[in-house]
This record gives structure tokens, sequence and C-alpha cells, in this order.
């Protein structure tokens, strides 16, 4: 689950983690007021969205403008705040489409000695939580990565006590910090750490992580993201939650309890288990198609589910066929047909379908196809399903 920044870095507070003065503003007033409430020379009027990218961003309407502005009056915080909200704001994260700016956060302005990267992540390799580090502040991690990696640094967290004070010192050091600045980095690192592991976070990412000439660490950004699986200990977080910020057909079948992804392709894709979903996308990109989503109904779906997940593929107006793949354990091959053939009554089909069955009670329901009188293409094995999908459509 993601936030937005302004609500990481409410969190980040509580958490003592030192982040500038900002305050919320979903109207051009209430930018004004906030400028005048922070008292300072200069602001920062910030689009809130759930992308990266914000600040070299451009809005659709207004080219020439972007997510984040620096303004020095109130009048100018309230007049780029109406430029901003409710307009439609493109970053390299959020693709051509964009994402519509609905609430903004007016921060205080800063002076600011040097801007760092700083994310903490799960890093499979190490086993564990990973803090990475570099100089190259406000860049794209990934830039930084491919051109000169050797400016990146990395400190294994411990999963119990979280960053060690050696391990901040020696972060610090290697960056180049010293005297307040590197006392300001020992904090910061502890209280960063314990906040990504108490919060069972799977992302965490200051970019740019800044010292103020004071030699103060504040988190100039914030990017937060929780491990939705660990969502039952931490009920607060829900209330975090943007609906506006996800899409649909997820957020709809989430709620069903189905685990679903949309993608770019127009094979719509319902199958049982995450890994006979991966195969079964990877098999239609090597016969030359393109999947339009995951969609995992999981080993234990009912009736309801399974015809709910029917309807969700089939409101995607990308997609022109469907591949039905499962592999009959606790979910039944019986129980899948029940639902798709309920799901030609209930919703209908008119994109063409190709079902694979293997599994518990699948001679039944293979009988029950054939007995349908539906036009349904059955298929033998994976390759032979993802064949006759692609050549469907």
């Amino acid at each position: 689950m993601k936030i937005h920044e302004y609500q990481a870095k409410q969190l980040f507070a509580a958490a003592g983690v030192p982040v500038p003065k900002g305050i919320v503003a979903r109207t051009p007033e209430e930018a004004a007021a906030a400028f005048k409430q922070l008292g300072g020379p200069i602001a920062v009027v910030k689009s809130q969205i759930h992308a990266g990218g914000r600040g070299k961003g451009t809005f659709k309407e207004q080219s020439q403008q972007r997510g984040v502005v620096l303004v020095k009056s109130a009048q100018d915080a309230k007049d780029n705040a109406a430029r901003m909200l409710g307009n439609t704001l493109v970053t390299k994260q959020t693709g051509p489409e964009g994402k519509q700016v609905n609430v903004l956060y007016v921060e205080q302005g800063l002076d600011i000695a040097r801007e760092l990267y700083l994310g903490i992540v799960v890093d499979r390799g190490m086993g564990g939580a990973c803090l990475i580090m570099s100089s190259e502040g406000g860049m794209e991690i990934e830039e930084v990565a491919a051109h000169t990696p050797e400016k990146i640094l990395k400190e294994p967290i411990d999963v119990d006590y979280g960053i060690f004070p050696y391990q901040a010192r020696n972060m610090a050091f290697r960056l180049g910090l010293e005297g307040p600045a590197l006392k300001s980095t020992e904090a910061f690192l502890k209280k960063l750490g314990r906040f990504f592991l108490d919060s069972d976070c799977s992302m965490t990412e200051i970019n740019p992580l800044v010292v103020t000439k004071q030699g103060e660490m504040l988190a100039l950004d914030a990017k937060v993201s929780f491990d939705d699986n660990a969502m039952f200990r931490h009920e607060k977080f829900k209330e975090l939650r943007d609906l506006a910020e996800e899409n649909p057909m997820e957020v709809r079948a989430g709620e069903a309890g189905l685990s679903f992804v949309k993608l770019e392709g127009n094979i719509g894709c319902l199958v049982n288990g995450a890994g006979l979903a991966m195969s079964t996308m990877d098999l239609i990109k090597l016969h030359g198609g393109q999947p339009a989503n995951f969609l995992d109904v999981g080993g234990g779906a009912n009736v309801d589910q399974v015809t709910e997940a029917f309807r969700i593929l089939l409101a995607d107006k990308n997609v022109r066929g469907v591949l039905v793949n499962i592999f009959g354990g606790i979910m039944k091959c019986d129980t899948i047909v029940e639902a798709l053939l309920g799901a030609y009554e209930k919703v209908g089909f008119n994109v063409p379908l190709v079902v694979r069955l293997e599994g518990t009670n699948v001679e039944k329901a293979r009988e029950m196809l054939a007995a349908s009188g539906r036009p349904i293409t059955s298929a033998n094995g994976l390759t032979d399903a993802a064949k006759k999908i692609v050549a469907a459509i």
C-alpha cells in the first residue's frame, strides 16, 4: 500500500524522524493561508500523487507548469495552487495518462547545504532490509546505478535492532559528513530504520535527503509503501489509503479477495496460483500475445469470487480474448466451470475464450463444458492454450 508524501511525513514526525514544517492544502485559499502560517520568505507547493518525478513532471493543460513550485508570497502560492488542483500531472512514473492532483502540500523553504539520496528496501540477496545511500541526491537512483555505481552505498539492517550506531557513522564518513551533520545523521538513520521495521514497510525512499547549513538532516521528500500482508497489524494505516490513486479494477478485485494487477495487453488471464499466473503470462508473450492482467483467484475461491473475476476481466475494454488456466487442487475444476457458465448468463462473453483445466474434478468439468453448448475452446496443456488464445484474437 502506497501513501502520499504528506502522510509519510506525518508518520515520520510521529516516529521522531526530522521533517520540514508543512501544511496540507486542498484549495487555493488554503495554500495561501499555509504560506502565511509557515511565516518564511519562501515556500514550496508540492503536488501530491502516488508517483515520483513530480518536480520534473508537467501538467497536461499547462505544459510549462511543474508539479513542485517554489513560491515567494501567499498570492503566488494561491495562483500556483489554482493551476495545479484538478489538473493532470504527467511524470515518468505515471505514464502519458498522468494522475489528477487533488491535494497539495505547502512546505517551508530551507537553507540547504547538501542533497543526498536515501532508500530502505527489502533486499532478497541480503535476506533482509537494506539501507541505501548516495551523494547524488535529487537524481534518479536508477541513473546513478547505471552510470556511477560506486556512488551507491549499502548497509544491511538488523531485523531486531535496526541500524547500529557504527553503521550510521560509517555511512556519514563515506558521504563526507562531519561535525553537527555527523551527529544528526546517526540519530536520523537510527529513527528511520526503526520506523521501517516497526511499520512493516516494503520501501521507504527520501530523495532528496537534505543537510542544512546548520548541520541538521531533514527528509525533504518522503515515499513510503507498506507490506499489504502486514496490514492486519496496522489498522490505522488503512485510513491513509487513497483509492483515487489506485486502479479501480484493482480496488474492486481486492474487495472480492482476488489478486489482480492491470497490464497493458489485450488477453485477459484467469489463473489460480501466482506461479501459474506468471507462467501463463510468459507463454502468452512467447507466442506473440500481450497479457492484459495478472488475476489470481487463489486456491480457495468460491463461485461468487470467480464470477466477479470474470466481470472484472470483461469490464476491461482492451481485453479481446480470455485465457482460463486452472490447476485444480483445493480450487476444483468444476467450480471454475460453474462460475464460467454462470458468468455467461449474468455478464455475457463477447470475446474468444480458451480454457485449460487439470486436476481435481477435471473430467466432470470437461463434461460440463461440452454439455453447455457454449463456444468455448478447450486446450490440452499450457503451450496449446497460449497458442490458441493468441490465434483467436
